[in-house]
């Protein structure tokens, strides 16, 4: 690997590249001490990660050779400033004992959390079933039982294949309490990673999983930057989540700006939601395992049809688009048609996300027409935010909102601030489309003990 860090860290009087390393793009840009950007790339996210961080920053520096900046024209070093989440969603897999309670256990303990379920399994595991799952790939296993009072034979008996079956999983255990301690003793016999949480369905018709999805989330957290190494690596060149990055670009927007932003993040693989608030503290940050424009399409779809997004008629039109693009890996749009699903898929996702996040923080009532009450996380006691009016602009970024067509990307903002469901939140409130993906810079900048530069950055790409 090159030494893309030879500036002195954290020198306000250094040029930095901010790095944005997603899970199919490696997004870099160049910015000058005092915040103006000077160069503007981006290469496929590689397999061992640091090729692909060494060719933006390559590339980075000879956009920016004209404003005689970087090591190819024999300006300072460049310091590199990276947030990752190469990592993607987190893969959950469920085993439970009813197919019905387990998967809506599943995607509740998924929603807003940065995970996506990859395989339900229900019923006494037998051979073919742990051979499916293991084939998932998961990142960790929800293991269910029935309701309480009800015979623990078989999720003993899940406990016990799940111990035996090879995997670097861990386990969360939200079962009876009349089967916990002997299904904990099961799985750390086999050296399982596991944790407690209470019973997940512990009657019939009744489904908690608020602790389950908390930890689904703290998972999530621990392994979206993606690959890391030895020392000097990439776990060091890139020690902060790009969620975290875009958030804290949207607290320095709400700053400029004097009111709450709403920053939704459209990614290959997920689909983050920040909100800034102006004042002291941190916003509140949901991430959508399930929601992308390549390997997260295919949810897009279907929560399109389930939220009354997309009827049938466009939804069979958009199934083969969606089809190719989960194949397609860190592909480009080939024509104006591709670019035009890309938009499409992009504008839906946005919605979704954004009617998630403010139902979680009980910002958007959950009896609405199309709230699919039965599928939402429980609202926390104390909403995250003020009254709907303290939100005064909404921004669309991610790799997608580059395209340089004006005239689409405002129309994929009004889809946005026209949702049927959410008219007086959005209705008089500005969408603005980041279509140099800055935001997560001004977060990194921001961090850095940048905020003047942030300020700057932001304010000449995006508009105070």
């Amino acid at each position: 690997m090159t030494d893309p860090c030879s500036g002195a860290p954290d020198d306000p009087d250094t040029a930095a590249v901010c790095l944005d390393v997603g899970s199919s793009w490696t997004k870099a840009v160049l910015v000058h001490p005092d915040g103006t950007p000077a160069g503007f790339a981006e290469h496929p996210t590689t397999a061992d990660v640091i090729e692909g961080v060494d060719a933006a920053v390559a590339a980075a520096a000879v956009a920016a050779a004209a404003a005689s900046i970087g090591r190819r024209t024999g300006g300072p070093a460049l310091e590199v400033l990276a947030c990752s989440s190469a990592g993607g969603p987190l893969r959950l897999a469920v085993v439970g004992a009813d197919r019905l309670a387990a998967t809506e256990a599943a995607h509740r303990a998924c929603r807003s959390a940065g995970a996506r379920v990859v395989g339900v399994h229900t019923g006494p595991l037998e051979s073919d079933a742990v051979r499916e799952l293991t084939d998932q790939r998961p990142g960790a296993v929800l293991l269910l039982g029935g309701a309480e009072g009800e015979e623990p034979g078989v999720v003993l008996h899940n406990a016990g294949r799940l111990a035996r079956t090879r995997g670097g999983w861990s386990v969360l255990l939200a079962v009876a309490d009349a089967a916990r301690d002997e299904a904990l003793d099961l799985l750390r016999a086999g050296g399982r990673d596991v944790t407690s949480y209470p019973n997940a369905t512990p009657r019939p018709g009744e489904i908690v999983t608020g602790p389950v999805r908390d930890a689904v989330a703290e998972l999530y957290a621990g392994q979206a930057l993606g690959v890391r190494s030895g020392p000097g690596g990439f776990g060091d060149l890139a020690p902060v989540r790009t969620p975290v990055a875009v958030a804290a670009g949207a607290g320095v927007l709400a700053r400029l700006t004097g009111t709450g932003v709403l920053v939704v993040d459209v990614g290959s693989a997920t689909t983050g939601v920040h909100l800034g608030t102006p004042g002291p503290g941190s916003g509140v940050m949901t991430v959508e395992g399930d929601l992308g424009v390549r390997d997260g399409a295919g949810g897009v779809l279907v929560e399109a049809q389930t939220e009354g997004l997309v009827d049938p008629v466009e939804a069979d039109l958009l199934a083969p688009a969606v089809a190719a693009l989960e194949a397609s890996g860190p592909a480009v749009p080939a024509d104006r048609g591709a670019a035009a699903e890309d938009r499409r898929l992009a504008a839906i996702a946005a919605v979704v996300a954004l009617r998630r996040h403010l139902r979680h923080t009980g910002l958007l009532p959950v009896d609405v027409p199309g709230a699919a009450p039965d599928r939402i996380v429980p609202v926390p006691a104390e909403p995250a935010a003020g009254p709907a009016g303290d939100i005064g602009l909404v921004v669309l970024t991610g790799g997608v909102f580059r395209q340089r067509d004006p005239a689409a990307l405002a129309a994929v903002a009004e889809t946005v601030r026209r949702d049927p469901v959410l008219p007086a939140m959005l209705a008089q409130v500005e969408v603005r489309v980041d279509t140099e993906s800055v935001l997560a810079p001004a977060g990194l900048l921001a961090a850095h003990g940048r905020e003047d530069a942030a300020r700057a950055l932001l304010v000449e790409r995006l508009g105070g």
